[in-house]
């Protein structure tokens, strides 16, 4: 596991939110969020779960700390930035990385009724981006949701793929794959899969920047 401590007289004295945060996110990194709970988390950091309250007022505080550390990964659009195609593009590969890092986070970043200051303040730069290129703010909000609905469902398929997203496929992947889809019963499946996906270099990750662009160049023409 990626956060160990040491069980010693300081470890209760040396707490802070942060550090309680910081070590939760490891947590649910390395063992996933089903597995996080107060006890558990105080193991890890040397100190009985009670000595947690001091810092987090329960478990979905905790959980909103979390979400909120998560965003603060994310780069924001600059409030100077005048390229909103590259601001808005530069913070979904971002969302992506950070959403990959913490798989169990996925489906969280939305729940949260409490969000955090990093929270907020990425919400408002983003909204911000999208209203200083000229986007209404019927258009913004738009923007905001359809963007990050690609997100997360790219990276929601792309996290549920049988073979690694970002790199080419082996031979034995590809030869298994050509296998089920021989024959004359699926041909437009066999087609894309021969000519396409199992072609040198391909991955499936490079269909991100592909819809991306498309949606991005789609939103900016509908909102002009």
């Amino acid at each position: 596991m990626g956060v160990t401590e040491s069980n010693d007289g300081d470890a209760r004295g040396s707490l802070s939110r942060e550090r309680v945060l910081a070590a939760a996110v490891v947590f649910a990194d390395d063992e996933g969020i089903e597995a996080l709970s107060m006890r558990r988390l105080g193991r890890v950091l040397g100190v009985e779960a009670m000595s947690l309250y001091n810092h987090v007022a329960n478990k979905d505080d905790l959980l909103d700390g979390m979400i909120d550390a998560v965003f603060a990964e994310i780069e924001l659009p600059g409030e100077h930035q005048v390229d909103w195609q590259q601001a808005m593009g530069d913070r979904a590969r971002s969302l992506r990385t950070a959403l990959l890092r913490h798989r169990w986070a996925i489906g969280l970043m939305d729940t949260r009724s409490v969000p955090g200051p990093a929270t907020l303040r990425h919400h408002d730069a983003v909204i911000g981006a999208s209203r200083r290129a000229g986007f209404s703010v019927e258009m913004a909000a738009h923007a905001f949701s359809l963007i990050d609905s690609y997100v997360y469902g790219f990276v929601l398929q792309e996290v549920s793929l049988p073979f690694a997203a970002d790199a080419a496929l082996d031979s034995q992947t590809a030869a298994a794959m050509v296998s089920n889809v021989q024959g004359a019963e699926y041909p437009y499946l066999a087609e894309l899969t021969v000519e396409h996906v199992v072609q040198t270099g391909y991955t499936f990750a490079s269909e991100f920047e592909f819809g991306l662009r498309l949606l991005l160049d789609a939103l900016e023409a509908t909102a002009r």
